[in-house]
């Protein structure tokens, strides 16, 4: 199997999430308020904010892409406190998944992927796309929207799905 489709959707769906910050903007100007305290909106008081969400997702992104592949991964400390800093991050990821190539996930199924967190253990590479990198990257983009959502910005699901290739018959 290859990851690489699902590596180009994730890519899809940053710049879904750059659009939804756009109408995020227009939103906080047309209300007359800092769009940036939005970013610390939430759905639940244990849950991250909008801000952490974000970078959460691009964490996952980039995490599931450099993992499987071995490839090296920017660092991002954390430090974004603005929806343009947020913007540029994404941009970041964005920039970073644009580097890969199908065969940069050839044999994928046979390394072995460890995290920080984990502490000295493994997981099969596949096993850490499919059951931890992918599920997490769909639950923080998925969070972003909905706190979005929740706040009043006019998104929808084709904000939340991107562009899809329609083709004419």
């Amino acid at each position: 199997m290859s990851f690489y489709p699902i590596v180009l959707e994730m890519k899809k769906l940053l710049r879904s999430l750059d659009g939804c910050l756009d109408k995020t903007v227009a939103f906080a100007t047309t209300k007359k308020f800092d769009v940036n305290t939005l970013l610390q909106a939430r759905l639940a008081p244990d849950m991250f904010p909008l801000l952490r969400q974000i970078q959460a997702t691009c964490d996952q992104a980039k995490y599931a892409a450099g993992r499987i592949t071995g490839k090296e991964m920017p660092a991002h400390p954390d430090t974004e406190q603005t929806v343009d800093e947020l913007r540029k991050r994404i941009a970041s990821v964005i920039a970073y998944l644009d580097g890969f190539t199908k065969t940069d996930f050839d044999g994928a199924e046979t390394r072995s992927v460890t995290t920080p967190r984990w502490e000295g253990k493994t997981m099969a590479a596949s096993d850490y796309f499919v059951e931890h990198a992918m599920p997490n990257f769909f639950f923080h983009y998925t969070t972003a929207y909905a706190i979005l959502r929740h706040n009043g910005v006019e998104v929808g699901k084709r904000d939340f799905l991107g562009p899809l290739p329609y083709r004419q018959p």
